[in-house]
């Protein structure tokens, strides 16, 4: 018995007994563990992807994004919004702008 103790995706229950012919043995999170453990797969995810540069796991940024947008009752749509308007604000990062320092 292999012990993984992580949040996953909706479907890998059924993936694993279809490829692999084992049983999973799951539970369903309350809302205060889903979001803890979004936060850590957010992290995994991003770690992957920092290794692997692979645009898949990007992929997975974003879905795991987009459940944290859902669990805290923001729509994509509003989310973006929010996201525009910073770049109005701030910028983007489309210039490859380095701050080295600021003169006191």
């Amino acid at each position: 018995m292999r012990i993984y103790n992580k949040l996953v995706r909706d479907k890998i229950p059924s993936v694993i007994k279809k490829n692999e012919g084992k049983i999973s043995h799951t539970c369903v999170l309350d809302d205060e563990e889903y979001y803890r453990e979004l936060k850590i797969k957010l992290k995994e995810e991003i770690d992957e992807f920092l290794t692997s540069e692979e645009i898949e796991e990007l992929c997975d940024v974003e879905e795991v994004l987009r459940a944290i947008l859902d669990f805290k009752n923001v729509s994509y749509e509003e989310f973006e919004k929010i996201r525009l308007n910073k770049v109005e604000q701030r910028g983007a990062f489309k210039e490859k702008i380095y701050l080295e320092s600021v003169e006191d």
